[in-house]
């Protein structure tokens, strides 16, 4: 399977390494699953060792998972088929094999797009790199907290993504920008708090 061809990875793998450091959310993923092609900005496509210009067009959903660490690919995999079958939000943390050589954690946060007849057809979601502020213990992925026991900035991204799931609907393409806006401006600030709460546990 081709990877990524960027000549910087060659020439320029600090000035790489530097621009993918210096995001806090990596950016957003869209996936067509009747036609398992995901599409995603040139971040996230970094992050997983896809080529960009693949990436913006739809490459199979495959090539993402080849992106991640071999440890963590087998459940992640059945974390996405659980939140398709059980219809609820995706919350993953793992590690991913970038384009400039580094083993680096996100943080993924996304939901299930249906049809009227209830068939899932679409994912859609959000990346954050949490690899500056990762120390070395994994954390737990896919625990559900109900809504009310979540801290605001988590339980606003919950809102958000079903807030999008449900303008998904109305196929509005301005009210879909402010809420992608809204939601990678709230996906930062998650971000930055992760970054000050593990600095605060290592002091």
């Amino acid at each position: 399977m081709p990877k990524l061809k960027l000549v910087d990875i060659q020439t320029r793998p600090t000035a790489l390494q530097q621009a993918l450091d210096a995001v806090e959310v990596a950016g957003t993923w869209d996936w067509d699953i009747v036609s398992d092609s995901v599409r995603a900005d040139t971040f996230v496509a970094l992050m997983f060792n896809v080529d960009p210009d693949a990436a913006a067009t739809g490459v199979p959903l495959s090539e993402f998972v080849d992106g991640m660490h071999p440890d963590d690919q087998e459940h992640v995999h059945a974390l996405i088929r659980r939140s398709i079958d059980e219809d609820t939000p995706f919350v993953a943390e793992y590690r991913v094999l970038s384009a400039d050589g580094v083993t680096r954690w996100v943080l993924d946060r996304g939901y299930t797009v249906r049809d009227a007849s209830g068939r899932p057809i679409r994912g859609r979601g959000i990346i954050i790199d949490l690899t500056r502020s990762r120390t070395g213990t994994r954390a737990a992925t896919g625990g559900e907290l109900h809504p009310l026991c979540m801290p605001p900035l988590e339980r606003a991204a919950e809102l958000l993504l079903a807030a999008q799931q449900s303008l998904a609907q109305l196929q509005d393409p301005n009210l879909k920008a402010r809420a992608d806006a809204l939601l990678l401006e709230v996906g930062r600030k998650l971000a930055q708090q992760e970054v000050q709460a593990r600095r605060r546990h290592m002091n």
